[in-house]
């Protein structure tokens, strides 16, 4: 079986040593291709011009970021859960790697690589949706490419908290969750829009519900981790169903105390709810909009600010070694 492995030579929980530790583990039992990522962007080059070269599996070996980059490689001409493209593996390296866990794989990139040798063997793999996001049509963000989601994107609120981390990683801190908490903290005490939303959600055949200071997209659960602690902004969202939204209209003193806890109490039966909560299940298409440009992120990767973002949710979009 021929594979590439994707790797990220900078993932933050593994280093050089386990990498090639993995690497040999890999290459006993499969024809082995290795690149290592030099720039943003480049997962995605990789994954693409394996896919064209008729590669049976390609393997990230990195964080959510690595995997989002593989994942829009592969499905550069789109979709075809049925043909030749290459079947998608992960090896968790990142700080949270919340789409590894979702797919029921260690957090630790030793065990996830056993786990994964003992799929190869026995042929398990299973066909799972994602999230597609591009412009919406007449407006000034239509030309904006199409890109593909695996776990969670954001616009407003959470969007910023990303990009605020992202700063943050770029002058030297590590990620870890205490910088999330910080980022959390100021991204509340600096955003206008918090108590007075501006984010509409539009659905063809509803009224559009409006006012929106946060909207979370979810194509599983959990949405993320605290630790080893799962939080569930969308627990009924799945990789066998379309998307699931969390809105919030107000993100007061109060309101944040309260859904904060609420998340950090979330579990698989229940999730953030209250009178300023909108909850969408198994959405398939649906555009946000606000009158002012805010923040957008993909899988945790801050995209800059846009007034206008459309969602399909695919079912049945690519073949996962698990």
């Amino acid at each position: 079986m021929r594979a590439l492995l994707v790797v990220n030579p900078v993932a933050t929980t593994t280093s050089a040593r386990t990498r090639d530790v993995l690497t040999h583990a890999l290459a006993s039992d499969l024809k082995l291709d290795v690149a290592a990522t030099e720039y943003r962007g480049h997962a995605r080059r990789l994954a693409r011009e394996a896919a064209e070269a008729g590669t049976d599996v390609v393997i990230a070996l990195g964080g959510d970021g690595t995997v989002n980059e593989v994942v829009n490689g592969l499905l550069h001409n789109g979709p075809d859960p049925d043909g030749d493209l290459p079947r998608l593996a992960v090896v968790p390296g990142g700080s949270t790697n919340v789409f590894a866990r979702a797919l029921g794989l260690p957090n630790h990139a030793v065990e996830a690589t056993g786990a994964l040798l003992d799929a190869l063997h026995a042929g398990s793999e299973r066909t799972i949706g994602l999230g597609l996001t591009s412009g919406t049509p007449g407006t000034e963000d239509a030309e904006v490419p199409s890109r593909w989601f695996t776990f969670c994107a954001g616009y407003g609120f959470d969007a910023g908290v990303i990009g605020r981390v992202e700063g943050q990683r770029e002058r030297g801190k590590r990620s870890t969750h205490a910088l999330y908490v910080r980022q959390v903290m100021r991204q509340f005490l600096g955003d206008r829009q918090r108590t007075q939303g501006s984010i509409a959600l539009r659905r063809e055949g509803h009224e559009p519900v409006e006012g929106l200071v946060l909207s979370i997209v979810c194509n599983t659960a959990p949405w993320t981790f605290l630790g080893n602690k799962p939080m569930y902004a969308a627990p009924r969202a799945s990789f066998d169903t379309a998307l699931d939204v969390l809105g919030l209209s107000r993100l007061s003193s109060a309101a944040v105390t309260r859904y904060g806890t609420q998340l950090l109490r979330s579990s698989p039966d229940r999730g953030p709810h209250g009178r300023h909560v909108v909850s969408l299940h198994d959405e398939t298409e649906f555009t946000l909009q606000s009158q002012v440009p805010l923040p957008f992120q993909l899988d945790g990767d801050h995209l800059g600010l846009r007034n206008s973002v459309s969602f399909t949710g695919v079912r049945r979009a690519l073949r996962v070694i698990v």
